[in-house]
């Protein structure tokens, strides 16, 4: 269920236009899932833009952590993205300035919130809350970010640092108290702070502890978070033992697989793309690589790659058979814990 708060500051975003472009894609979407034919209608009501690939942590399961990117890397300019959302503001509903990487380490990063805002678009981004000073603190009430989701994978030093791999749980904690105190200072509503908890093994015995330190911080919301595993099958330490908060089933031969079922459909083909930090659209976030690239904005507008042909046939191909498409393959559309 979406927090009452959330949803206040998501109706302060919408319009008739929005509204009416919404209608397209979910009329487009159940035709294509029940016909088994790719139709699109309307244009992407929430999009991921990346502001950098760089990251200060080197969590094990993340390819900004590992430096493990087969794309190239680098820092996004803000001028770039004042062209993407020129012209995606219109029917933009939601807009995730996240991708990979640690969004506060781009200089730019709280001048595309503020551009974003000033275009009525709902602003979210995700951080592991080591920049947040008190500086930072109220640049970002002041930026008008919507909603900031901070990772924070323990409640105590040895086990946070078990998964977040270089960092200080206790500069995490003073830096949401600043921004939650700035929050307050200034009067805002904005933003709808959820702490997130991506459960592994070694942290799963503090789920109760992580949602009374929520409560401690002030936050509006603790949320939990399957963790991805790359090698799964043979199994992984990362892998929680308890069944709600894994993405993952053991086998009877001890093997292990994804629980989704990977049926022939996916919202998120049809709602919105990922915008990686140099223009190229991808057609999802599990796409981390930049494998499906359909087109890079430096070179087209948005709207022609939109509605190219290798992105209809993309989508088409998913209709098809989506376990034939290796990104799916660890992919937890309808997976999510957010409890």
């Amino acid at each position: 269920m979406i927090h009452p708060k959330k949803i206040s500051l998501l109706l302060r975003s919408l319009s008739p236009r929005k509204a009416w472009n919404l209608g397209k894609l979910l009329l487009s979407y159940h035709f294509s899932r029940y016909r088994g034919r790719n139709l699109h209608l309307g244009m992407p009501m929430k999009i991921g833009f990346e502001p950098t690939t760089s990251c200060n942590l080197r969590c094990p399961e993340c390819p900004s952590g590992l430096r493990s990117f087969t794309r190239p890397t680098g820092m996004s300019d803000l001028q770039l993205f004042q062209s993407v959302m020129d012209q995606l503001y219109k029917d933009l509903i939601y807009l995730l300035i996240y991708f990979q990487g640690e969004p506060y380490l781009n200089p730019d990063f709280l001048n595309m919130v503020a551009y974003a805002r000033k275009k009525g678009v709902y602003t979210g981004t995700s951080t592991n809350g080591h920049f947040l000073t008190e500086e930072k603190a109220r640049q970002t009430i002041e930026s008008g970010l919507s909603e900031l989701i901070v990772s924070i994978d323990g409640t105590t030093q040895e086990t946070y640092q078990a998964y977040r791999v270089g960092g200080k749980l206790e500069k995490v904690k003073e830096g949401v108290k600043r921004l939650v105190a700035a929050r307050e200072a200034m009067g805002a509503k904005h933003p709808f702070i959820i702490l997130q908890f991506l459960v592994v093994r070694p942290n799963e015995h503090q789920i109760e502890e992580v949602k009374a330190l929520g409560k401690e911080l002030g936050v509006d919301k603790v949320a939990f978070k399957t963790a991805q595993i790359y090698d799964y099958e043979q199994g992984s330490d990362l892998i929680p033992t308890i069944d709600r908060y894994s993405r993952y089933k053991q086998l009877p031969d001890g093997s292990y697989r994804i629980k989704n079922k990977l049926h022939n459909q996916c919202w998120k083909l049809w709602h919105g793309a990922e915008i990686t930090w140099d223009g190229r659209v991808l057609p999802c976030c599990f796409d981390k690589d930049a494998k499906y690239e359909m087109g890079i904005l430096t070179e087209k507008r948005f709207s022609e790659i939109w509605r190219s042909a290798p992105y209809d046939d993309f989508r088409a191909q998913l209709l098809r058979s989506r376990k034939a498409i290796d990104i799916c393959q660890n992919c937890t559309e309808g997976t999510q814990i957010w409890g």
